[in-house]
């Protein structure tokens, strides 16, 4: 019998041993804390258990608190699963993190003299942007989104000081030192190769828009289409273009480089980070050089896509809800976008139809006789050549 000589004493005690931790354990008590060190703890983590696991009310040692704060978990919390505890613990040689090219100055901070301006124009980081600047020129020459000495880049790297390539010269083939640099009123003052006129449109956008720091201008063949055909696609198709393009615009035609041109796509630069020239091609701004060529990428792609699907059936696009989705990720990203605070819901997706631009254009033939139009007919002159005919023929 045991301890126990009395059999009712015995059979009290065995069934008290089973029946208080299960009364008990119903209840999520403990008795007893469980003491946890640090070296509980790294084998936890080795074993890929969740810190969070550890009891509200366990004891730790100076050490396992210390693990504790590192990993940010309070005990009892159960966040994360094992999965993320494993991951924390495998070694790693890079933190990834999102590159960023946008360049950003020092307001205020402009050379003033020609030996300032010197250092600044040749400086490394100046140099970097050039070489930028040409690598973005090959991309689009290869794209064939160029030909020629078509196109134009823009970078902008002080309060009055943009970099810029040169006129006649093809985008595939610069080199650092082809690069011009212009104050905002498109004065010449760094480079050794005259700027192109067209710079003064990318000028326009920046005065108009802080956030344009680089501006590309190409002919890509599909969206210079629409804009000849004086078309923009609609919208609600396909999500990328919504997010990374936003709402495409189009200026009407103005002769290239001029300041009216500059005013109309500068304005336009406020709410489209993406622009149809009437006639022309296609401009693009974004934090920085790379951005601004994936915008040129992003349209033109878009505009083939919607050519193509044009020949098989049209287009069939999603609700407004979900480009309401879309736009709020854009702006989330930090782009601009102004269509949910200016447009109502039933005009989000443009009601299904492309938008065309019909401007008034003057007449493309200045020749009619008389004030008539090319297709009148003048009787009388009509009668007097008959009539000559028949004279000749007796």
């Amino acid at each position: 019998m045991g301890r126990y000589t009395c059999p009712l004493i015995a059979q009290a005690h065995s069934a008290a041993k089973t029946a208080i931790p299960i009364y008990l354990n119903s209840y999520n008590v403990n008795i007893m804390s469980k003491l946890y060190t640090a070296k509980d703890l790294e084998k936890m983590i080795e074993q890929g258990q969740c810190l969070g696991t550890v009891p509200a009310n366990a004891k730790l040692t100076p050490m396992a608190r210390d693990i504790l704060r590192k990993h940010k978990v309070t005990p009892g919390s159960s966040s994360g699963s094992a999965q993320a505890a494993a991951a924390s613990s495998r070694p790693k040689i890079h933190e990834p993190k999102l590159p960023d090219a946008e360049y950003n100055w020092k307001p205020g901070g402009d050379p003033k003299t020609a030996a300032e301006l010197e250092k600044f124009f040749y400086s490394p980081e100046i140099q970097a942007l050039k070489e930028r600047i040409c690598h973005i020129g090959q991309r689009i020459w290869n794209k064939g989104y160029v030909d020629g000495n078509g196109g134009n880049i823009t970078v902008r790297v002080g309060d009055n000081l943009v970099l810029c390539t040169p006129t006649l010269i093809s985008k595939g083939f610069m080199t650092p030192d082809d690069i011009c640099m212009v104050d905002l009123d498109g004065n010449q003052v760094a480079g050794t190769r005259p700027r192109t006129s067209e710079v003064n449109t990318h000028l326009g956008i920046m005065k108009n828009e802080p956030k344009a720091k680089s501006c590309v201008h190409a002919h890509p063949v599909y969206a210079t289409a629409f804009a000849v055909a004086g078309v923009t696609p609609p919208s609600c198709l396909i999500p990328e273009p919504e997010v990374f393009l936003g709402e495409i615009g189009f200026a009407s035609y103005q002769t290239p480089g001029t300041p009216e041109n500059a005013q109309e796509v500068g304005q336009l630069a406020k709410k489209h980070q993406s622009i149809l020239m009437q006639n022309h091609g296609v401009i693009c701004w974004g934090k920085d050089v790379e951005d601004a060529y994936w915008k040129m990428e992003n349209t033109d792609a878009f505009c083939q896509t919607v050519s193509v699907t044009m020949q098989i059936g049209g287009p069939k696009q999603y609700g407004p809800d979900k480009l309401k989705e879309l736009i709020t990720l854009r702006k989330k990203l930090g782009m601009p976008d102004h269509r949910l605070d200016e447009l109502k819901e039933c005009e989000l997706c443009d009601a299904g139809e492309f938008t065309v631009h019909t401007a008034p254009q003057p007449s493309a033939c200045g020749c009619d006789i008389g004030g008539k139009s090319s297709g009148d007919v003048d009787e009388a002159v009509v009668q007097k050549i008959t009539d000559m005919i028949m004279e000749k023929l007796g």
